[in-house]
């Protein structure tokens, strides 16, 4: 059984050469037979003239010799026939004696040429020839022997037709089978997880678009790993952190030596925070994972966007008036969404849930909404710590967080603005950020109408 595609390649392209070689010979002998036949009997009626004028000069004693002298010079055997029919044969070798018609003896001997027809087993001219004053008929018969030099001579171009071909194949072959092996060895290093893996190629074919598409993908196969590693170890660290105060104060309570009764409480309400942290990581994962499916739940309503945005500055009042910040509205007044409205609603309270976690006591936070055609655009600028140009690019990436120290003091996890961002990006819109450090941060929210 053939298995392997270098063996299928050069196995088709033999078959395919010796088919066209053979269908060329064949083709080319039926059309150019008739063509062939009528050169062939030129040549054998031109040395025939010459034999016969070259007798007339001559007038030879011996006829009988110096026919087979002829016969000799030009390979082609001579039938002789006089007046009353009888014949002579004239060859060199064992050359089959043709059958000649009477008719066609007849009508050399009253002065005609003879051409035998192209359906003819064999061909053969006729020519008149005077001997003595008297009519004689003399046929030349292509030569058996000229028949298989050019036999050996066809034999031999099918056959190094043949060779050639096969050694090109064979290169070719290998031409185009070795990327192939290239990419099988790349795609077996990629299945056992090595996804350093990139093959070098000049080709502009379909190969080559096939190994550019390969590299990519072997690219991105290799970040998506770098990101399941990071959002394992993120997860790990998030969730060691909460329990560990919370394993630690447990087992301190547990010891009564340990801690003072008035202290109770206060570790209690640590473990109380710590679970919710859990809690919350917990949530958001799981919400996360609900996102990147295709079986998320989207129900689409169409409702009033600023008073869905006035709602969520009054359910976040006690946390911005804790810190005496000032909230500046500058909405449109009954601005029509279609849209998901609990996922939008998390969107908002997780922008503006940031917004008052890092702007410190007596700061400001302004929301405002625009109107066009077809877009809706909401921007929310805090006055803030603020966020480094060159961590803008990595905010909305899960589990980042631009000060690691200052996130766990707040119980912020890094995953707010990735879900708000996954929201966003489900309904169609799209999100930015902009700040600067200690000048606040704008968060910049577009969604389509519907």
């Amino acid at each position: 059984m053939i298995k392997t595609l270098y063996v299928r390649i050069i196995c088709t392209f033999l078959v395919v050469i010796i088919f066209s070689l053979l269908s060329a010979f064949f083709i080319g002998f039926f059309f150019f037979k008739k063509e062939i036949n009528h050169i062939g009997q030129n040549d054998m009626i031109a040395v025939g003239e010459e034999i016969i004028r070259f007798y007339e000069q001559t007038s030879p004693n011996d006829r009988d010799a110096y026919i087979m002298r002829m016969v000799k010079i030009s390979s082609y055997p001579v039938h002789i026939y006089d007046h009353s029919g009888n014949m002579k044969f004239y060859v060199l070798d064992k050359t089959d004696n043709i059958k000649i018609a009477p008719e066609a003896v007849q009508q050399v001997l009253r002065g005609q040429y003879y051409r035998s027809p192209s359906e003819a087993e064999q061909t053969f001219v006729g020519l008149p020839f005077p001997i003595d004053g008297e009519p004689h008929a003399m046929f030349m018969q292509f030569s058996t022997q000229n028949e298989n030099i050019i036999n050996r001579m066809m034999l031999l171009v099918l056959v190094l037709g043949l060779v050639i071909g096969s050694l090109c194949i064979l290169i070719a072959a290998r031409y185009l089978v070795k990327p192939i092996q290239v990419l099988t060895k790349a795609t077996k290093r990629l299945a056992k997880g090595d996804f350093n893996v990139e093959i070098k190629t000049k080709r502009a074919d379909e190969i080559g678009a096939l190994t550019h598409s390969f590299n990519e993908m072997a690219s991105e196969l290799k970040q998506l790993e770098q990101m399941r590693q990071d959002f394992v170890s993120n997860v790990s660290h998030e969730i060691q952190t909460p329990l560990t105060s919370i394993s630690g104060f447990a087992l301190a309570m547990k010891n009564s030596n340990l801690v003072a009764e008035t202290d109770r409480n206060y570790y209690l309400d640590i473990i109380i925070g710590e679970s919710g942290r859990l809690s919350r990581l917990s949530d958001n994962l799981l919400n996360l994972a609900s996102l990147d499916s295709e079986h998320h739940p989207f129900e689409a309503i169409t409702y009033n966007l600023d008073e869905q945005i006035r709602q969520i500055v009054v359910t976040c009042e006690p946390q911005w008036a804790a810190k005496g910040i000032h909230i500046e509205l500058e909405l449109a007044h009954a601005v029509k969404i279609t849209a998901d409205r609990d996922q939008l609603n998390q969107v908002w309270m997780n922008i503006i849930g940031n917004g008052i976690k890092f702007t410190p006591s007596g700061g400001h936070i302004e929301i405002r909404m625009k109107r066009s055609t077809n877009e809706i655009l909401i921007a929310i600028t805090d006055s803030g710590i603020g966020v480094a140009s060159e961590q803008l690019d990595y905010v909305f990436e899960r589990f980042y967080k631009t000060d690691r120290s200052r996130n766990r003091s707040i119980g912020g996890n890094g995953l707010g603005l990735a879900i708000a961002k996954k929201i966003v990006t489900l309904h169609h819109g799209s999100i930015e950020m902009k700040s600067q450090l200690g000048q606040g941060t704008t968060v910049i929210v577009h969604l389509p109408t519907r």
